[in-house]
């Protein structure tokens, strides 16, 4: 240990007493003070122009912009010019024959350098630690963990930099030759995560091998034992592959023996590897404030209610426009998708099964390939991108697998647990694409518990759950490419029709009834009453030319205003009304608490009619949304409101807002209590008003829904996976302070470096 310590102690001596150590970490200081320095202006400007910040700490050091990341991306261009000379050197001046002849071993050499190079790697760490320092005492409950997990990360990737340019030193006594041999074999490395990615059998191991990206985990905050130790295990790899190389010159072993002991080096470290990285044997921790890179607490919970075996099969249609997410090349990517899940139940295994067929709704290959089969279709895309076509099964061959017509044949996942249970897993038509947390909780929840079902009434003139008009609830309901549709966040969607020997079934959890326009007759009248007499939960949606629906809103003790409300805007509708969410009603759900915090999320009415609670039931009502305008009025003159001037007129009936447009009512009915609420308007959920003429005017009507369906099921859908909000939130530089620090930081700092080394430089020459 003491011959490593000289050793590492010289190798330091004689880094530190020449320019080109100092002028790196000079250079280093400046290129990372300059990129600090500009996001921090940034929450500094914010700041000044009144502008709320959040998760500072993860902006400034871990976003896809923040400090660690930028210097992840730039490390490698510095470590091969420390590491060239290492053992280049020792060739090129002959000194490494009186190292073969003193009593040191190898091991001593390649450790003791390596060992210099892990303080000059502790060196740079601390640079970066002086941004963090400054952060930590500017930023309001700076997030130190998060911080320090990205220093660790960075420290070991410089630490497998440092190995793998030693070993690659090893090899030329030219120092530029070593520099750009390492400069090779890191972009090796970088890209090793796309060779052969279509074998199955080792995409796991050149996946594992790639280091583009391993400091991803770390800087953002989550600390992974699978890339600690891929640091750990490479580096030693390099190392041994270099004490080997010493080795080999001082014995001057044969080839065969030589290139032996390397590939037993090289398939140790890929054995360890391919082990460390099974899911079972994997273990985190998040080190973030608010633990943003883990699962919810309610997903942990699902995750651990799901014992037994369970397999995730995604079908790939070469037909299907989104087929390229699963090919073999991807695989490993799509995978990465399920980690987080993975973390909490290692035994999910993912399969892969590709076939071609029709897809619906997806016309672009008929007008492509022209009167082609889909046989000939099939082969020629196959041939064009390169697949062999016997790993597509048939249509024919497919159907006896599992009949994927009712998905439209596009890229799904069926979900399967040991025990047989079987839920599907889709892709949305949508920026982020694939389903978020929420989307796969939903639908592993369904293995776990009963979630709730919806039933929409029909037959008489109802918005309906499939229809394809504007006035349909199909995008909400039942769209399987939409995200947020009740199918996708856990809900089972049911048609209830009435007539004849139709009857509500028994596991129906709630009832939509939207916009009823035709008279309902007396024994079907009958079973919605009895549903309700028993406390079954009701969506009541109200149109203002609908008579039956106001009457329907009575005998819950609900009154309409006459007309239809109005609240003229710039360049909107008149009829168009915007409606904010009561302080009452946060107190019900947490949706509506988000849209009390963020003053900005209104829910937009198109045609609607005011909500009065007479108090005639044994309902208690709670309002949830009302317009908070006095330039609202329910306009009973004015019919064609696109035509004609709408001018409050008070002799004619007409009063003043503001108007209650959605209440919550609920009753206690034996243990359960019973829950119904009721809508000025049946338009703001369906197909056409989901995204209504909003102009300037900016709307979320998708957390009204998520709302009203988390109290009507009494927290069960849509899976909760809010998290805690950031604390980080506020920095206490502000326009004065600022340049001072950005002067001290982008200069003094630098600067002092600068004139250390000199001085240093300087003695050892006059010594």
């Amino acid at each position: 240990m003491r011959r490593i310590y000289k050793i590492a102690r010289a190798e330091l001596f004689t880094l530190f007493y020449s320019p080109i150590a100092w002028f790196i970490l000079v250079v280093f200081a400046f290129q990372t003070a300059l990129v600090f320095t500009d996001l921090m202006q940034e929450f500094v400007r914010g700041k000044t122009m009144g502008y709320g910040s959040g998760f500072i700490t993860a902006n400034l050091f871990g976003n896809q912009r923040g400090l660690f990341t930028r210097v992840q991306e730039y490390l490698y261009l510095y470590i091969p010019l420390l590491t060239m000379g290492l053992m280049s050197r020792e060739y090129s001046s002959g000194t490494v024959k009186l190292l073969y002849s003193s009593p040191v071993t190898a091991w001593h050499v390649i450790l003791g350098k390596f060992g210099a190079m892990a303080c000059y790697g502790g060196v740079l760490a601390g640079v970066l630690a002086v941004y963090t320092v400054v952060a930590g005492c500017t930023v309001e409950a700076f997030d130190w963990p998060a911080a320090l997990s990205g220093l660790l990360g960075l420290y070991l990737l410089a630490c497998a930099y440092s190995a793998i340019g030693l070993f690659v030193s090893c090899l030329t006594s030219y120092q530029v030759v070593a520099a750009i041999g390492t400069l090779v074999l890191l972009a090796v490395l970088n890209y090793m995560g796309h060779v052969w990615q279509d074998v199955e059998l080792v995409r796991e191991i050149t996946w594992w091998l790639s280091i583009s990206g391993r400091c991803n985990e770390f800087v953002a905050g989550l600390i992974c034992s699978e890339d600690a130790l891929y640091f750990v295990i490479v580096s030693t790899m390099f190392l041994f592959l270099a004490a080997l190389k010493l080795q080999a010159g001082q014995r001057r072993d044969p080839l065969v023996v030589t290139l032996g002991k390397h590939a037993a080096v090289i398939a140790g470290a890929m054995a360890l590897g391919y082990l460390t990285s099974r899911p079972a044997m994997m273990a985190y921790h998040d080190a973030t404030d608010t633990k943003r890179l883990t699962l919810t607490p309610k997903s942990q919970e699902i995750m651990a209610r799901l014992d037994g075996g369970m397999t995730i099969t995604t079908f790939v249609n070469l037909l299907d426009r989104d087929y390229y997410h699963g090919m073999p090349a991807s695989v490993m990517n799509d995978m990465e998708r399920f980690r987080q899940y993975r973390r909490f139940k290692p035994e999910i295994k993912m399969k892969y099964v590709y076939y071609y067929d029709t897809v619906t709704n997806y016309p672009w290959l008929a007008s492509r390939f022209p009167g082609k089969r889909v046989e000939e279709m099939a082969r020629e895309l196959a041939g064009m991108r390169d697949y062999k076509f016997s790993m597509f099964k048939s249509p024919a061959e497919m159907k006896r697998v599992i009949d994927l017509s009712d998905e439209g044949n596009t890229f799904v996942r069926l979900i399967e647990r040991e025990n047989g249970q079987k839920a599907f897993l889709r892709i949305f038509n949508d920026m982020m694409k694939f389903p978020a947390e929420a989307e796969v909780t939903a639908a592993f929840k369904r293995m776990v518990m009963k979630l709730p079902r919806v039933g929409f009434l029909a037959g008489h003139g109802e918005r309906r759950a499939d229809g394809d008009r504007a006035r349909d609830y199909t995008i909400i309901a039942s769209r399987k490419d939409f995200r947020y549709a009740l199918t996708n966040q856990g809900c089972d969607i049911a048609v209830i029709d009435l007539s004849g020997n139709g009857t509500i079934p028994p596991d129906i959890d709630i009832i939509v009834v939207a916009d009823t326009r035709e008279t309902i007759p007396p024994d079907e009248r009958a079973k919605l009453d009895e549903y309700i007499a028993r406390g079954g939960n009701l969506v009541l949606a109200v149109e203002p030319k609908s008579t039956v629906s106001r009457e329907l809103a009575r005998a819950f003790g609900v009154e309409t205003t006459p007309g239809m409300l109005v609240q003229p805007k710039v360049d909107v509708p008149l009829d168009y009304i915007l409606a904010w969410a009561t302080p009452r009603a946060g107190e019900q759900s947490d949706h509506y608490k988000e849209m009390l915090i963020r003053r900005g999320y209104r829910v937009g009415f198109t045609g609607a009619v005011g909500l009065r609670f007479t108090g005639t039931s044994d309902f208690s009502m709670v309002p949830i949304l009302t317009t908070d305008t006095a330039d609202t009025w329910n306009e009973t003159e004015t019919i064609d409101l696109v035509n004609d001037t709408a001018r409050f007129n008070s002799r004619a009936g007409e009063e003043k807002g503001p108007f209650v447009l959605a209440m919550a009512l609920s009753r206690q009915v034996g243990e359960k209590e019973q829950r119904v609420m009721v809508f000025g308007d049946a338009d703001f959920i369906s197909n056409g008003g989901m995204t209504p003429p909003r102009g300037v005017y900016q709307v979320s009507n998708f957390t009204m829904i998520n709302g009203m369906f988390d109290w009507l099921s009494y927290g069960t859908v849509p899976v909760d996976t809010r998290r805690p909000p950031s604390r980080d939130n506020r920095v206490s530089l502000t326009k004065g302070s600022f340049p001072y620090v950005r002067i001290g930081l982008l200069g003094g700092f630098p600067a002092f470096l600068l004139a250390w080394s000199v001085v240093l430089i300087a003695r050892r020459r006059g010594k």
